[in-house]
């Protein structure tokens, strides 16, 4: 078994799992660092024994890399498939089993971990028929948001990426969707230029910002968002964290059936995002969600590969508080995606 490779799997696993970020980072950058390596000289080092010798190669992971090159599958691999086998929740199967895509994903060009080729592979690997590329705005600092220009610069990766994949076997059997989670500012707007949201497939909006601003002012700004013509999905909707290391933050205040009146007045999906953390929107606003007529979309808000697995999560909430299947976008197939989310523009 290759060792790189080993070692990535195992970050993935250990990211599915929800094991602290150090870990997971100690086995990817391991992977970074020995596929730069030119391929003679990572021989000789497995077998000089000098892995360790190379920044970021410690001896877990040297451990691992050694191991694989015996012509094994390295036994943490092994126990991690293993252990990796079952759904991460129970309940939701029929609904998982419906998706095609996911809507909301991010790369190391904001605040993710890992390059938009890793995230690519493992959407594919887990079937994916497309994949969100929502990387944050500008104004989002604090998560190394995109400029127009960066935005601009990302199309065409995404472009050579989708190029490459038909390639393989003649056909775009897979489509990494130009998009965007987008800021929903203060005054309603959206934070990027008008030009660039018209070349994106999707656009997430999202509030980051002021969450515990009043119940009025909070109902004002997001319906802004929902009614601007480029909006396709309202991410996140309460903002809440109700687990993990980021601490607890409580819902924001807004008057939930406006704002679900507008995602359906104005063809916007409400995401379920999946992120245990989140588990937003909570289950009392998915029911009134149904109650109003909206769309949904199930989305991981991945930051890493491992992440893209936590659809599981979502799907079983969409079953517990009775989502339709027919209501939730991203089971639609791309062209049917792709006119729904065009067709206000």
């Amino acid at each position: 078994m290759d060792g790189i490779e080993a070692l990535s799997e195992i970050a993935f696993w250990l990211e599915r799992s929800r094991e602290q970020t150090r870990r997971v980072e100690a086995y990817r950058k391991a992977a970074w660092a020995l596929a730069a390596l030119p391929p003679a000289e990572l021989e000789r080092r497995i077998a000089d024994d000098t892995l360790t010798e190379i920044t970021h190669v410690g001896p877990s992971t040297s451990a691992v890399v050694k191991e694989a090159s015996t012509g094994v599958v390295p036994k943490k691999l092994a126990d991690l498939r293993k252990a990796g086998q079952a759904p991460l929740t129970e309940g939701g199967e029929k609904i998982r089993s419906m998706l095609r895509g996911d809507l909301h994903s991010h790369s190391n060009w904001s605040d993710g971990g890992s390059p938009i080729e890793e995230m690519v592979k493992v959407a594919r690997l887990l079937g994916h028929e497309y994949q969100a590329l929502t990387d944050h705005s500008p104004r989002l600092t604090v998560a190394h948001g995109l400029t127009a220009e960066r935005l601009a610069e990302q199309l065409d990766v995404v472009a050579d990426i989708n190029a490459s994949t038909a390639a393989e076997d003649g056909s775009p059997s897979f489509r990494l969707l130009p998009a965007i989670e987008v800021d929903i500012l203060e005054s309603g707007g959206l934070d990027q230029s008008r030009e660039m949201l018209d070349r994106l497939d999707i656009v997430v909006a999202s509030v980051h910002s002021k969450l515990r601003a009043d119940a009025e002012t909070m109902t004002a700004r997001m319906v802004g968002g929902i009614a601007n013509p480029h909006t396709n999905v309202l991410g996140h909707c309460t903002g809440r964290l109700v687990t993990g290391g980021r601490g607890i933050r409580p819902e924001s205040q807004f008057d939930a059936e406006v704002v679900f009146a507008a995602c359906a007045r104005f063809d916007v999906a409400v995401e379920i995002n999946s992120r245990p953390e989140r588990r937003d929107p909570p289950g009392r606003l998915i029911e009134l969600a149904i109650e109003a007529g909206c769309l949904f979309s199930i989305d991981t808000d991945a930051h890493a590969p491992g992440q893209l697995c936590f659809l599981d999560y979502g799907c079983a909430r969409a079953e517990q508080y009775g989502v339709p299947p027919e209501r939730i976008v991203n089971t639609w197939p791309l062209d049917e995606l792709l006119a729904w989310s065009h067709a206000k523009r």
